[in-house]
């Protein structure tokens, strides 16, 4: 596995090794050994599993009180996935990441607490695996505006599906 630091302290991409021939392939997309040697020592204690349609936009959510880490996987599918720094104390608040994570060339993205979370997909329907290292708790979620002008995300869409809970998602400002 190799892992690359990005631009936001604390976010990780990381490519598994791939093992393949003509039957398809085989990866391991976590070990916890291994992670815990790049630093990476969270508990994770749930998997979920999520399909959105084209120009899909979900996000961009975070837990308030019950910290919670994350590793995303694209199953099948390409998506834009975008992570922004809401650590009011951290030199990068209110800055974003964007990669393309898709199921040919998996690249998997980890994040700590401390950042909203949100993907558009860009081919006809995607799947994602979440690795999670809290138990989902519906009354410990927010989310922050997808077009907030003061984060200024460039998503590769200009007419996103989104959900009308996500349309309502607070500003940086208000959180």
């Amino acid at each position: 596995m190799k892992f690359s630091k990005c631009k936001l302290d604390g976010i990780l991409t990381i490519e598994p090794d791939i093992h393949s021939d003509s039957r398809g392939f085989f990866l391991e997309t976590y070990k916890k050994k291994i992670f815990q040697d790049f630093g990476i020592a969270d508990n994770f204690v749930q998997d979920n599993h999520s399909r959105s349609n084209k120009n899909t936009l979900r996000g961009l959510h975070f837990t308030v009180n019950k910290p919670q880490s994350q590793i995303v996987t694209v199953i099948r599918g390409k998506i834009f996935d975008v992570v922004v720094d809401i650590r009011k104390n951290s030199s990068t608040f209110g800055q974003w990441f964007g990669i393309v994570l898709s199921c040919e060339g998996v690249r998997q993205i980890y994040m700590p607490h401390g950042f909203a979370h949100g993907f558009c997909v860009l081919s006809e329907w995607a799947d994602l695996h979440y690795k999670v290292s809290q138990y989902y708790d519906s009354k410990d979620e927010d989310g922050l505006k997808w077009n907030d002008v003061d984060v200024n995300i460039q998503w590769p869409t200009n007419n996103p599906i989104i959900s009308i809970k996500d349309k309502n998602n607070k500003t940086l400002k208000d959180i």
